[in-house]
């Protein structure tokens, strides 16, 4: 392909020094700028205080509505070789419309982390029954990826999950994980220069509320009662109130609101915080803490698809008490502070920097475009699915747009 043309259906504008979603967003089109695409990006969201202006990069950027007219105008103006959709969401909303204006168009899926997944964990630990039926939110979540060409995995526990236990296949899924650039591996520091513990998460994402309610509540005492010089300082974008009250000198909670550099903020502390009791996909908090060469403690969950228990830059435990107890045994040892700073440096160096991925991710583009007949004749059930969305979702999207007409 020569001059391919790419449109990124956005849910959001990136904000990288926000959310992981918005650092993920960034390295694909990075990526992908790299290696001479043309990159249109479009959502139907306002731009944010914390959004990047990727349109100083040079992208084409525009601002469209959903149930409307403009995203017709759009596709027959752009004319794309590529699709990529920024989570299933988008694909729900535009998919139908890139099969019928663009069929031709190779569709790429970037789930970021599987929804459902995420919200089964959060009932589970909300007491709310689970059965062994498949949620509506994995109904339309697996039925948006098998309406596509190429589904990006950022997990290999995900990976493993869908083909091995949803049946899904594996030549439509691509594992590209969260990468880091290898200059941006902090490894200078030093721990004489660290204190404290450290917890950071966007607040917009419900995993990161309920790690630093339950924390506060549960573990922190644990902490404090024997380390009582100790702070915990808590970061993240869009605080809301529940963690902003939670600030007090004297229970040693520092409550810093939004970050403006992750890695450079982490790189100050001793340890970080990160007991998630729900959650999927890959933590962007855990990677940036082992770029800033600052030790993790976290959950089975927290780690997962970054390493196992036996290599990890930390402590990875779900037991409240033994987490307590094995925190503060690390925060008190500087030579396995250092040991497991090492093991951090050395886990982003083998698995996740950018270089043992770009190549592959491009090359794995070209492949699929080229072999888009042959790949979706063995696609049946997207065949299906894609009849059945397109007709649906077009009446429904017509009718909506035909009131809003009568409507002005």
């Amino acid at each position: 392909m020569t001059s391919t043309s790419i449109l990124i259906f956005g849910l959001h504008y990136p904000e990288p020094q926000s959310t992981g979603a918005g650092v993920r967003m960034m390295q694909l089109i990075s990526m992908l700028q790299a290696n001479n695409f043309d990159i249109h990006f479009v959502t139907t969201s306002p731009k944010g205080e914390f959004s990047s202006d990727i349109s100083s990069l040079g992208l084409k950027t525009y601002k469209i509505a959903l149930n409307d007219s403009s995203t017709d105008i759009l596709l027959k103006s752009v004319k794309p070789d590529v699709v990529i959709f920024d989570r299933f969401i988008t694909e729900e909303q535009f998919g139908w419309k890139v099969d019928s204006l663009c069929p031709e168009a190779l569709k790429i899926l970037d789930t970021e982390d599987l929804h459902f997944l995420r919200e089964e964990r959060e009932s589970e630990i909300r007491g709310k029954s689970i059965d062994n039926q498949l949620s509506n939110k994995a109904k339309r979540e697996l039925a948006a990826m098998y309406r596509c060409d190429l589904n990006l995995i950022i997990s290999t526990y995900e990976f493993r999950l869908l083909v091995e236990h949803y049946n899904f296949p594996k030549h439509l899924l691509f594992y590209i994980p969260l990468l880091v650039e290898d200059n941006s591996i902090h490894y200078s520091h030093e721990f004489k220069s660290k204190n404290h513990f450290v917890s950071i998460g966007n607040f917009k994402h419900k995993p990161n509320l309920d790690m630093v309610l339950f924390t506060y509540k549960h573990i922190w005492p644990l902490l404090r009662k024997y380390l009582p010089k100790a702070e915990w300082h808590i970061y993240g974008a869009y605080l809301p109130v529940s963690v902003a009250q939670l600030h007090s000198k004297a229970k040693g909670v520092i409550v810093k609101g939004r970050a403006e550099d992750a890695v450079k903020t982490l790189s100050n502390y001793s340890i970080m915080l990160a007991y998630l009791r729900f959650g999927a996909g890959l933590k962007q908090k855990c990677i940036d803490a082992m770029a800033a060469g600052t030790p993790i403690c976290t959950t089975v969950i927290g780690a997962e698809g970054l390493s196992e228990d036996k290599n990890w830059p930390g402590i990875i435990e779900d037991s409240i008490d033994v987490f307590a107890n094995k925190t503060i045994k690390l925060y008190q040892n500087t030579a396995l502070l250092e040991k497991h700073q090492a093991i951090g440096f050395q886990i982003l160096k083998d698995k996740f920097s950018r270089h043992l991925f770009e190549n592959e991710f491009i090359s794995k583009i070209h492949s699929t475009f080229k072999s888009l007949s042959e790949m979706r004749a063995k696609n049946i059930t997207g065949q299906i699915l894609k009849h059945h969305t397109l007709q649906s979702t077009k009446y429904m999207s017509l009718w909506i747009e035909e009131k809003n007409k009568a409507q002005h």
